[in-house]
């Protein structure tokens, strides 16, 4: 009798215990979310996005800041893009990381937002026939976007952030040297950093 009564109660604390646990490890590891660094950064990805920038800048070279310049420029803008979707969703893959939550939601977030600022504004500023500007105030945004993203990544990233806006800032004060800026920068700084973020922290 003493048995059954035992087993009574613990069948009838048993329910309520188990799901405050699971309740409790289910806040515990969204805060670890939310606190972690977002560690998917695909190195090598990087690297590819920094090997299909030099073919356009050389084919844009032709061009003296005219819509066919423009045409290479955002085509390249659309292939990166691509390449670095790719490359974040597999390396997050394989570590089994929610690339699309917690700090890696962060990250696109910060990115995001000057990226969409620097897209409406190449439309003035192409009308207004100042293209040769287009190279540095992408440089400029696309640095700080890397540098807002990289403060919920790993620390290398918003070190490459403030090289691009230090190249953005040349491109601007010699415009006419802005298609070979970003050459070294959405080209040259991808390929250094895209090396340096895979032997570091893994592809």
């Amino acid at each position: 009798m003493r048995e059954h009564r035992i087993r009574r109660l613990r069948s009838a604390f048993r329910r309520p215990v188990d799901a405050s646990a699971v309740d409790d490890l289910r806040f515990i590891r969204q805060t670890m979310e939310r606190s972690a660094a977002f560690t998917a950064v695909p190195g090598w990805g990087m690297f590819a996005v920094g090997v299909s920038a030099l073919p356009a800048a050389w084919l844009a070279s032709h061009y003296a800041f005219d819509l066919r310049w423009l045409g290479i420029w955002i085509c390249e803008a659309v292939l990166a893009i691509s390449l670095a979707i790719v490359a974040i969703q597999s390396k997050a893959a394989r570590r089994g990381l929610p690339w699309t939550s917690g700090p890696g939601r962060k990250v696109a977030l910060s990115l995001i937002a000057p990226v969409v600022a620097a897209a409406l504004l190449t439309v003035p500023l192409f009308r207004s026939n100042l293209g040769s500007v287009l190279p540095g105030m992408w440089m400029m945004l696309y640095g700080v976007g890397v540098i807002a993203g990289g403060a919920f990544s790993v620390s290398v990233v918003p070190v490459m952030g403030v090289c691009f806006m230090l190249g953005g800032a040349a491109a601007l004060l010699l415009p006419a040297m802005g298609n070979w800026a970003m050459a070294g920068g959405f080209g040259g700084l991808h390929i250094l950093f895209g090396i340096l973020i895979a032997r570091r922290y893994g592809g």
